[in-house]
This record gives C-alpha cells, structure tokens and sequence, in this order.
C-alpha cells in the first residue's frame, strides 16, 4: 500500500501512514496514539483485545519511536486534531525510541547537541517549510527575469574579499581557504559575459562573534546583474525580489506562523525608502538622542541599526530602510567610487538588523587596481584584478543572508534558524 501523508488523509478509505509517536495513552481497553509526519498529526485509536499482535505492539512503544500504521480513516467528532482518526489494523514498529535526552524548553545550547531531536516539534519544522518557500520563491523571481544560477567554488587559492576572517586549511602541498563570499566569482561571471546571475551557497566567516546574528558558516543569496546605470538598479531589484518572496511566504505560511510563532509577514510597498548615512545620524540625533562616537559617524554601528527599525516607521511607514553615502574605510575595495571618492553602495535594514550590503562595483581595470592597492591587499587579489583587463560592463549586486533573513521573519536567534548552526565554540553534531 502506498503511503498516505497526514494532510492527505483518505477519509473512508484504508491508509498506510507513517511517522513518530507524539503522544501516547495506553489504557486497559483503549490504546491513543497521535502519530506525527511533516505534514501533521493524527489520532490512531486501538480497540484493545481483538488483535493481539497490536496490543503487543502497542505495550512496546515510547514516544517518539517510529512506526508504520494501516487502518480506516474515520470521522469522529470528539477528536481534537481534525475530527478524524485511524482505527488501527496493523502496527509496525520500525525503530523503538530511547527516552528523550532533552525536553523542549531546555536551554538552546543543550537542544543544539541534540538537534535532530530539537527540529522535530511543528515550531522549529515550520521554520524551514518558510525558508524553502522564501528561497524557491526568490530563485523563481529572477529566473522569470532570465537570471542564471551558478555554483562557484568554496575552495579557494587566495583570501577573498580582506585576506582576515578566513579558514586556512591544507590542499595537498600549499595553503587553501574556506570562500568567506561568491563574490569575485560572480564579477566573473559578468566579465565572462552572463549578464545577469545568482547563486545560493554557504559562505565562511572565520569571526569570532557570540551575537545571535553571526554564524562561522551560512547559507547566502548572491545576486549579480550587468549593465546597470546606478547602484540605485541594485536597490531596485533586492527591493522587487523581496517583496515577492514575503508575499509568497505571508499567503502559504502567513497564519500558521501567526498562531505558533505570534509574528506577521508585511508585505512591503515599492519603492523601499531611502536615506543618506548623515541624514539617519542627524534623524537618530533629533529624534532619539543618539549620536555615534565620532570615529563612527561614517559606518552605521549596531545601535543605529536596531534604531533604524523605528526611524523607518516613524518616518515612511516601511519596515525596510535603504542607507547609502558611506564612507570608504569600511567599504570594500571593489565598490565603485564617485568623484569625491564615496562609495557607490549601500545596507539594507530590516527590522534593526542589517540584511545586505550591496554595490555598483568597479569594472575598469587601472581604477580598481589602485583602489586594491590602497587597502594593501596586490599579489592576493590578483588572478581577480585578471578578470578586469580584457573588458568588463558596469554591474553591481548584493548578497542575502539567508539564516538571517529567516531569524527575522520569527523572531529568533540565528542558533534557531540555522539547520545546523556552526560558530565558534560549535563544530558538531
């Protein structure tokens, strides 16, 4: 018999479900057993005596042990999940469950050593059911756009991006590292003519950070488009590829995660507004009292950040903020830059929290090879400066942390949010 998923129950026919025990309430005459897939729950009554190779099963199992089940499906009206149950012909038990090492409220680190028992509760499942929604929901935008997806290498010969914050390891005879970003690869890729490109990959970061928004290894959304007149084009499509993607998650998921989680998915208005870095400062100052330390004022710091999720409110009513007109000590080395030398790029805030940095990147040759050798960075960058010297079109893009934008969406720890979460005193399971 074919398997029947809980949420495709044939009511009045025989089903062969499968799944772990949730509950079970053994009683002298009457076994309850609430039996959980990934599409759900349901109740499987036992009418004890009859068969006793079912209330030999039955008295074998533990919560959370797996087995298979063929019955009728019924209605019946004092079942609290659906109105419907299974009235057991057979039970198969395919692996008894030892007891739990962890309850569900234990502390997150003590879940995390146990993770694959932590993800089976239907709250930490629907964070995943929403990131596969979100993330088919992006690919689907852009390849309607005619987009391409690629795959760049993880491995790599040289320190992307600042050569620091990188894991070093040993490839046969010489040092290799861990790809801290797509990043130069997908500049390749519009050197080499592909016009318009994304990639979902893990990405490395070699960053001993303790927040709950940083992780050593995560899973990244690189978009890279050519032929742009402006960073503003960059803006344009994060903007459009963002709001299709809550859209999609608010009309699958958007009440279950109401009832479990107590969140909403706002759709947001285009266009997404947009400020100068000076004029959220002197906004913050006004409006807040707050105002960075003066080596700060041409970076946006983490308190800014949390600060913007209000500003954005108060003054647009959005929940997502665009900052532009950084300073260049922070900037990365490929950014384009205007005549007064300010970076061509910008953050996008949403909900206090930095979600992307993106930019219109340098694509001519002698400009970009001045501006790598201000940061000092020569010999590592140069089989990517290569890319540059046999003709380039002006491009720009942005990268999407995928974990992140998932903690924001429910409100949790990027711990929570990561399938396996990996940082600095994390390397296991």
């Amino acid at each position: 018999m074919e398997r029947s998923l809980v949420a495709s129950i044939k009511i009045g026919e025989q089903n062969l479900i499968q799944g772990f025990v949730e509950n079970l309430r053994n009683k002298r005459t009457m076994a309850f057993l609430v039996i959980r897939d990934y599409t759900g729950s349901i109740q499987v009554t036992v009418e004890k005596g009859k068969n006793p190779a079912l209330d030999e099963a039955v008295n074998q199992l533990t919560v959370e042990s797996v087995i298979s089940v063929t019955g009728m499906a019924v209605k019946n009206e004092y079942v609290k999940l659906g109105g419907v149950e299974i009235l057991a012909e057979s039970i198969r038990i395919e692996s008894l469950a030892e007891p739990l090492p962890i309850t569900k409220d234990a502390a997150i680190d003590s879940r995390l050593d146990y993770r694959w028992i932590d993800l089976r509760s239907p709250k930490n499942l629907l964070i995943f059911k929403v990131q596969t929604t979100m993330v088919a929901a992006m690919r689907e935008y852009l390849l309607k756009k005619n987009y391409l997806e690629i795959h760049t290498p993880k491995l790599i010969g040289a320190a992307s991006e600042s050569g620091s914050e990188v894991f070093e390891l040993k490839y046969f005879d010489r040092k290799a590292y861990l790809s801290q970003s797509p990043q130069f690869y997908k500049q390749m890729a519009m050197a080499a003519g592909f016009d318009r490109i994304f990639e979902v990959g893990p990405v490395f970061r070699a960053e001993k950070s303790y927040t709950n928004k940083h992780a050593t290894e995560f899973t990244c959304f690189d978009v890279e488009l050519s032929y742009i007149t402006s960073f503003r084009d960059v803006m344009a499509v994060e903007a459009g590829l963002l709001q299709y993607a809550l859209r999609q998650v608010k009309e699958k998921y958007g009440e279950e995660l109401k009832k479990l989680y107590d969140r909403d998915i706002v759709v947001p208005e285009l266009p997404f507004p947009s400020m100068k870095l000076q004029d959220v400062y002197k906004e913050l100052k006004e409006r807040y009292g707050y105002e960075p330390e003066e080596g700060e004022k041409n970076d946006l710091t983490t308190d800014a950040e949390h600060l913007c999720a209000r500003l954005s409110q108060d003054l647009f009513g959005h929940e997502f903020l665009f900052v532009t007109d950084y300073g260049p000590e922070k900037r990365a080395f490929y950014h384009m830059r205007d005549e007064n030398g300010n970076p061509l790029g910008y953050d996008l805030i949403w909900r206090g929290v930095e979600i992307t940095t993106g930019a219109q990147r340098e694509h001519r040759y002698e400009p970009l090879r001045k501006q790598a050798d201000e940061k000092g960075l020569g010999e590592d960058v140069r089989f990517y400066m290569d890319f540059f010297r046999y003709g380039c079109p002006p491009h720009g893009g942005f990268g999407l942390g995928v974990d992140r934008l998932t903690m924001l969406i429910f409100g949790l720890s990027i711990k929570e949010t990561e399938f396996i979460f990996r940082g600095p005193n994390r390397i296991a399971p």
